[in-house]
């Protein structure tokens, strides 16, 4: 994949996202691609994908808006810095806005997105929510743990 066609792809995706079109979104997946999720966990194939971002990012929100900013791209594998916002519509925590920086990392097959995943902060959009901190602290630990867990940060620390 060319850096433009990278571009042109993110573009989509974020469009999609901040629409709340699960079919449009999934279809800049693969047939089995995965989306992997730091609060909805991971979503294979299209159809989990395309309800995740219904059912599950646009019924926690409103006023979601997500981009994409400076892609990189050197055929198999992207990255780009997202910003996103939204309104919290979680009853403990609605009509709270958040504001999410993060990396995001694409594997990419065949014109798609094979892989998602990314790193975010969120123990601040936990904050900007108003999360108590005894469950904040308790979601930061549990984050911890599935960091460790993952089977390349595994091999990591073996090293």
């Amino acid at each position: 994949m060319t850096q433009d066609e990278f571009a042109a792809l993110l573009a989509r995706f974020s469009a999609a996202a901040t629409a709340g079109d699960g079919k449009a979104f999934a279809e800049c997946f693969t047939e089995d691609g995965v989306y992997h999720d730091y609060i909805y966990g991971d979503h294979k194939g299209r159809a989990e994908i395309a309800h995740m971002l219904e059912e599950y990012f646009h019924r926690d929100a409103r006023d979601y808006d997500w981009r994409m900013l400076d892609p990189v791209c050197n055929g198999n594998l992207g990255y780009a810095w997202s910003l996103s916002k939204f309104v919290s519509t979680v009853p403990a925590y609605e009509g709270k806005q958040v504001f999410i920086d993060g990396m995001s990392r694409f594997e990419l097959k065949d014109g798609l997105i094979s892989d998602y995943r990314e790193s975010v902060n969120g123990g601040v959009a936990m904050a900007q929510l108003g999360v108590d901190e005894p469950r904040l602290v308790g979601v930061l630990r549990r984050w911890a743990r599935q960091l460790r867990e993952r089977p390349e940060v595994e091999r990591y620390l073996r090293r």
